[in-house]
């Protein structure tokens, strides 16, 4: 999964150098933290936040087939 949020990020991204993703697992869920650069983050959210929901929309499609929750966190 994390590196599913990296492909699409770094295809967003003026900057695919500075994405960086990191996965932190709990028993249940696990927290994807996507962090960018401070003028790609408008990209990578979109407009009133379409982008960034798609994006999660896509992350729960890929964790509810391995039978996890995923929640994606984009950090400034």
């Amino acid at each position: 999964m994390k590196e599913l949020i990296l492909y699409i990020a770094r295809a967003l991204v003026d900057n695919p150098e500075e994405v960086s993703v990191m996965e932190v697992e709990g028993e249940k869920t696990t927290v994807i933290e996507l962090r960018v650069a401070q003028e790609d983050l408008g990209k990578v959210i979109g407009r009133q936040g379409r982008t960034a929901r798609a994006m999660r929309t896509i992350l729960n499609a890929a964790a509810t087939k391995l039978r996890k929750r995923a929640v994606l966190e984009i950090l400034e």
